[in-house]
């Protein structure tokens, strides 16, 4: 198969970011599968509610095999948000199985919460693709993750924390992806970053993402028109 060379962003919260391709990202409005686009669909740690996330979770099983719907998330753990750690677990696990149940992979959001989350993935038996989203973790982090076969996305903190670029280079690039998330910046900002930082031309860098993209969300992702 011949790769595109657009710039892939994996998560971002915003609905048209650059002319490339993109998976946006919904907390809630799960309906919005039903428009022009990818998106990811997952209850995010700093919206979960005691009261309402079952019925949030309704929504998502309601959606969640749409043609548009490329992975579940994002969801995760998050140790420094005021959501009821407890409570951020179980919702976390129903969102993994619901993915292997629906065989769509994962996004997570991940912060202070790397054991328990590797822990509750291997806990629930996953089998899907996991790519953890703006990665801002340790080296020490990174070789676990790798070890478990799973991806990593950047963004914008690879622009002013020199310690990700080290990150960065001791990452398998097939193992890689960038994104601009929620930030006011281009993708292709965060690719020329990616592209010096590696020493490597950002066209090879494009087409290496495009393939690991086909990697983890299917051919058909590419064989579509909805640019």
């Amino acid at each position: 198969m011949k790769f595109s060379t657009s710039l892939f962003n994996i998560h971002t919260h915003q609905a048209n970011p650059n002319k490339g391709k993109f998976i946006q990202s919904l907390h809630n409005h799960f309906e919005k599968v039903e428009t022009h686009g990818k998106f990811s669909i997952g209850l995010h740690p700093w919206f979960i509610e005691e009261e309402n996330w079952k019925k949030e979770m309704g929504s998502i099983l309601e959606c969640c095999q749409h043609k548009n719907v490329a992975a579940i998330g994002e969801c995760g753990l998050d140790n420094l948000c005021d959501t009821d750690f407890h409570l951020q677990k179980n919702v976390f696990i129903q969102q993994v199985i619901l993915a292997n149940k629906i065989h769509k992979p994962l996004i997570i959001h991940c912060v202070r919460a790397w054991q328990e989350v590797l822990h509750l993935l291997h806990m629930n038996n996953d089998n899907v693709p996991v790519i953890f989203h703006g990665f801002n973790g340790k080296l020490s982090i990174v070789k676990q993750i790798v070890n478990e076969g799973y991806y990593l996305s950047f963004g914008k903190a690879i622009l002013y924390k020199p310690f990700l670029l080290e990150v960065l280079r001791f990452l398998p690039i097939s193992k890689l992806f960038l994104e601009t998330d929620d930030d006011d910046i281009s993708i292709e900002t965060i690719y020329q970053a990616a592209s010096n930082a590696l020493e490597i031309d950002i066209n090879s860098l494009s087409l290496q993402i495009n393939k690991n993209a086909a990697d983890v969300l299917g051919v058909h992702f590419f064989n579509n028109d909805d640019e």
